[in-house]
């Protein structure tokens, strides 16, 4: 019992400083963060309260209003900090990577399966919508990109079904703010074995950055392929 609750208490602080990090974090791109968050609590609860006068039940009320309150401040933050963290991605090479890697349980991300010399690059995903790659980037090159990582993948899994993305602003795209949304609203088609199958042959094919380490998260904008790396 006393090593759950010392775990516990030194939890508690690493939750409030990420909490503390995030708001800073958000601030910076968003300056009425604060604001908003506390005006939403406040008529929140001032609402509650009036009714509960009203009624007759102004502590029942009021302690509802106060539980409802720092809710709908949570996931007001909540909202913001993702807005803003989109807001500060977005045009960073590698940026689609990082919202794969947080679509949810049953996907599994392979960033940077594919790039070329202009930092237009492919990451792999696979569910149970089957594969789906999402390329960032200039949408021409990154169609040449697709198309052969396609071809590349079409002689191990013949029996999964392919899905494209290009993240970006134009006609045909997916924002990046929107690509979470796009991917959760794919059929699901496999089961969980066949996920797992089709995880192991894409494995053993191998894919482009299997021999370079690179830092999880948009990569720097100044990175380069090594002269010696393989292109697409």
């Amino acid at each position: 019992m006393a090593r759950k609750e010392n775990a516990d208490t030194a939890a508690n602080p690493g939750r409030l400083k990420q909490i503390a990090l995030t708001y800073k974090m958000t601030r910076r791109a968003d300056s009425k963060v604060g604001l908003v968050v506390a005006g939403v609590g406040i008529v929140t609860f001032g609402v509650f309260l009036a009714i509960g006068f009203l009624i007759g039940h102004p502590v029942y009320l009021g302690i509802l209003g106060f539980i409802l309150a720092f809710l709908a401040m949570a996931i007001i933050f909540g909202r913001r900090a993702e807005r803003a963290a989109f807001g500060q991605m977005e045009g960073q090479p590698g940026a689609a990577a990082a919202v794969l890697e947080n679509v949810g349980r049953g996907w599994t991300t392979t960033p940077a399966v594919a790039m070329n010399r202009n930092q237009d690059v492919v990451h792999r995903a696979v569910g149970k919508a089957g594969i789906v790659l999402v390329g960032e980037g200039n949408p021409n090159r990154v169609k040449t990109l697709l198309a052969a990582e396609k071809k590349r993948m079409a002689r191990i899994v013949v029996d999964v079904p392919v899905h494209d993305i290009i993240v970006g602003d134009g006609e045909g795209q997916v924002s990046l703010k929107k690509l979470r949304t796009a991917m959760l609203k794919l059929p699901r088609v496999l089961a969980g074995p066949q996920v797992t199958a089709a995880n192991d042959r894409l494995r053993a094919m191998g894919d482009l950055m299997s021999n370079m380490p690179l830092p999880k998260g948009p990569m720097p904008k100044g990175m380069r392929m090594p002269r010696g790396g393989k292109t697409r």
